[in-house]
């Protein structure tokens, strides 16, 4: 338990949150392409309501050759993720996504899908359609004369991906006719659709967890392939198990950090104020904890809440 408490200080250290005061990291690399030395920036960070990413840009002063890279700085969650997002306006075109390489993308009113990338990226809902876009009209003119069917096929597809990015500035009293429903299906449960009511539930966006099926555990490389059901069940039970202990470690850091605050202001007299969200609208309000020694008995923590929103 130790180390993985010393693990999490790390970590804490290691990735800030995300501000326009925060710096990159450069590191001189290798270019893929014309073998000299470019500039890789790097930056750790979080992403408020989600979790740590590392943010990563190459460049390459010699030949020009640049790309850009998202990975997670968390390990694989214990179930995986779908997060179903209903765009309806600009505002959720506009939305922030992490998408894992591990991610699909689909759109169900299109019949479309698409599978894992190569990499994985920060983009909103509207750079991943503008891509698609992009990938299926790259090779259109050789489609046309070779497979005329398929040409025809993805030309309906992309005159509905084009309709998808003209959604209005804002929702009116009618759905307009381009809306849609975007799913991001990953498996690790490290992907992530920006909740633009945060910290309430979105109304337009629903999240479920899943248990992998054997083939996705193969694919992610946590399974051998030969490896029967018994052995497929008992590595889900170690992923849990292990997610369970991240949960706990991460709890008993806060509460450490909370505990010190609380004596710190005590010794002062002193009544300690932070933000926390309302039991029962969940809307964001300030708690006040105060420590009081009891003769004869021990330190308890007096705690009060009230919620301007709702009165509770």
């Amino acid at each position: 338990m130790s180390d993985e408490l010393t693990k999490g200080a790390t970590d804490s250290q290691l990735f800030h949150d995300l501000d326009a005061e925060a710096s990159a990291t450069e590191i001189e690399s290798l270019c893929m392409q014309c073998h000299k030395n470019g500039t890789t920036r790097l930056l750790l960070t979080r992403i408020p309501h989600f979790k740590s990413v590392i943010l990563m840009a190459f460049e390459c002063t010699h030949c020009g050759l640049k790309n850009n890279e998202v990975q997670s700085g968390e390990s694989i969650q214990e179930y995986g993720l779908v997060h179903q997002l209903r765009c309806t306006s600009k505002a959720d075109l506009n939305r922030q996504i992490v998408r894992n390489n591990t991610a699909s993308i689909s759109i169900p009113e299109f019949e479309f899908t698409a599978p894992p990338a190569t990499n994985s990226s920060l983009t909103t809902a509207e750079g991943l359609i503008t891509r698609f876009i992009e990938d299926l009209a790259a090779d259109q003119d050789q489609r046309k004369e070779a497979v005329p069917e398929v040409y025809q096929a993805i030309e309906v597809l992309l005159e509905k991906l084009r309709n998808a990015l003209l959604l209005p500035e804002e929702d009116g009293e009618t759905e307009s006719p381009h809306a849609f429903i975007m799913v991001v299906d990953d498996p690790t449960g490290n992907s992530y659709v920006e909740n633009l009511c945060a910290p309430k539930p979105d109304p337009k966006l629903a999240i479920r967890q899943f248990r992998r099926t054997r083939e996705q555990m193969i694919q992610m490389g946590l399974l051998n392939a030969e490896a029967d059901d018994s052995q497929w069940s008992e590595r889900e039970k170690e992923l849990v198990g292990q997610g369970r202990r991240t949960n706990l470690r991460k709890e008993m850091e806060a509460a450490k950090k909370v505990m010190q605050a609380v004596r710190e202001a005590s010794e002062a007299n002193e009544i300690m104020t932070f933000p926390a969200n309302c039991s029962s609208c969940n809307m964001p309000g300030d708690t006040r904890m105060q420590m009081v020694d009891i003769p004869h008995f021990q330190e308890v923590i007096i705690m009060s809440t009230t919620c301007e929103h709702c009165g509770f």
